[in-house]
C-alpha cells in the first residue's frame, strides 16, 4: 500500500471536494508506480494524474484540444491564456470543462507592461524599413494595444467561474492581491524559475511548486529577476541546485521530450516534467503548416534565443530574420511592443509560403518530435518513464 501522506507545498484537503475528486484519487492511487518519490506521489494523487507530465501552454500553437488529449491520457492538459480576452478565455474554458472531467492548468502571463517609447519605436521601424520595401508594404501605425497583456482582475472573474485545478504563471507571480484570489479557490499555483534567485522568490511569495526552466526550452524565458542571459542554465545543471535551494516541490522543463528524459529529471530530483516541444506537430495542436515543416524538416534545425519577435528572449528555429539582424537585437522595444513592428511581416511572409519573419518557437531537442496524436505521444512518453522507474 502507498502512503499518501502529503509533503509541503501539496495539501490535498485544500482541493475541492467532490466526488470526481475522490475517483481521481482513488485512481492515483492504483496507477503511481513502485519508483515514484513521496512528492511525485502526492502531485499525481492531488490532481489525479497517472504521471506527473505536464503539457507546456503552448500559446499560438494549440487550444483547449490538446489539453483534453493529454488530460485523458494519464497527464495534466494546459490551456495557454496570454493572448486570449476574457470572452475567448470563456469560451475556451467552457470547451475545455466540456470535453473532459479531469484537472487542467491553465497558464497567464503576469509581466508589467511597458510604456511605448516614440524614440525606440521610430529605431525598431527604421530597422525593419527595408524589409518592408522588399514586400512592397508601408510601414502601420503603432496598435493601440498590446496583444499580450497580463493576468488581471477581469481574467481572474472568468477563471474564478472555473476554478481549474492548476493555475501557472510566467515572468513571475501576479499581484498579491490576485494571486490571493487564485488560491482562495484551491487552484495549485506553479510559476517558472530560470534561477535560483527566482525559485527562492517565488517560494517567498507564494508558489505551491516550481517550474525549473532550463536553457533548452522553446518559447519564452520565464526569466523576470534579471535579463542577463549568461545567468541561464541548461536544464541538468539548474533542476538540482533548485531542488537544493527550495521546500517546494519541482517541475523540470526544457530538453526533456521523453520517458527516459522525464526519468534523469527524477532522479535529480524532480517531482514531475512539463514538455512542450514533443507536442508542437500533435493532431491536436494549431501549429500552422509552415511551422510543421520546419519543425519536421530532414535539415538539420537550428534554435537559438531571440528578443526580435516580441522584446523578451525566447527560443525558436533559426530564421532568415534571425540570421540577418541577429537573435538578440537592442533595438527591439520592450515585451510585447516588438511584436506589432514585425506582425504585417510575417502575415506578408507567410503569404507567400516563406518563414522569414516567422517565431518558429521550439526547444533544443527536437529528435522525438512527429506528427501523431497527442493521445499517442502522451502514452509513449509514460510507457518509456515507467520502464525504468526513477
Amino acid at each position: 500500500m502507498i502512503d499518501l501522506e502529503v509533503v509541503p507545498g501539496f495539501t490535498l484537503g485544500r482541493y475541492p471536494s467532490s466526488m470526481a475528486h475522490r475517483n481521481r484519487l482513488g485512481s492515483a492511487r492504483q496507477l503511481v508506480q513502485p519508483g515514484y518519490s513521496q512528492v511525485m506521489i502526492d502531485l499525481c494523487a492531488r490532481l489525479g494524474l497517472q504521471a506527473p507530465l505536464i503539457q507546456a501552454p503552448m500559446a499560438g500553437a494549440q487550444d483547449h484540444r490538446l489539453a483534453v488529449a493529454v488530460c485523458e491520457n494519464g497527464g495534466l492538459g494546459s490551456l495557454p491564456a496570454a493572448m486570449l480576452s476574457p470572452d475567448a478565455l470563456a469560451a475556451e474554458l467552457s470547451a475545455l470543462s466540456q470535453a473532459t472531467s479531469r484537472a487542467f492548468n491553465v497558464n497567464f502571463f503576469c509581466h508589467a507592461p511597458p510604456v511605448p517609447d516614440e524614440a525606440v519605436e521610430a529605431a525598431w521601424r527604421q530597422l525593419l524599413a527595408p524589409y518592408y520595401a522588399e514586400l512592397g508594404m508601408d510601414i502601420p501605425a503603432l496598435p493601440s494595444s498590446p496583444a499580450r497583456v497580463p493576468f488581471n482582475h477581469d481574467l481572474a472573474d472568468v477563471l474564478e467561474g472555473f476554478r481549474p485545478a492548476v493555475v501557472s504563471f510566467h515572468f513571475g507571480l501576479p499581484a498579491p492581491d490576485l494571486l490571493a484570489r487564485v488560491k482562495s479557490w484551491g487552484s495549485l499555483v506553479l510559476s517558472s524559475a530560470t534561477t535560483v534567485a527566482e525559485a527562492q522568490w517565488l517560494q517567498a511569495h507564494g508558489a505551491d511548486a516550481v517550474i525549473a526552466q532550463g536553457l533548452e526550452a522553446g518559447g519564452h524565458r520565464g526569466m523576470f529577476l534579471s535579463d542577463n542571459l549568461d545567468h541561464q542554465s541548461g536544464t541538468f545543471a539548474l533542476l538540482p541546485q533548485v531542488v537544493r535551494a527550495v521546500q517546494l516541490p519541482v517541475i523540470a522543463a526544457g530538453g526533456i521530450a521523453c520517458g527516459q528524459g522525464a526519468t534523469a529529471a527524477t532522479t535529480l530530483g524532480a517531482a514531475g516534467v512539463q514538455m512542450g516541444s514533443a507536442y508542437l506537430c500533435s493532431h491536436e495542436a494549431t501549429t500552422s503548416a509552415l511551422h510543421r515543416s520546419q519543425l519536421l524538416s530532414s535539415a538539420e534545425r537550428q534554435t537559438a534565443v531571440t528578443n526580435l519577435f516580441t522584446g523578451r528572449p525566447a527560443r525558436g528555429l533559426v530564421n532568415r530574420v534571425m540570421r540577418e539582424l541577429g537573435p538578440l537585437h537592442s533595438a527591439a522595444p520592450a515585451f510585447p511592443l516588438a511584436t506589432a513592428a514585425i506582425a504585417p511581416l510575417r502575415a506578408a511572409a507567410e503569404a507567400l509560403g516563406r518563414t522569414d519573419f516567422t517565431p518558429l518557437w521550439a526547444g533544443q531537442n527536437l529528435s522525438k518530435i512527429r506528427a501523431a496524436s497527442a493521445g499517442e505521444i502522451t502514452q509513449d512518453i509514460l510507457r518509456h518513464w515507467h520502464r525504468v522507474p526513477a
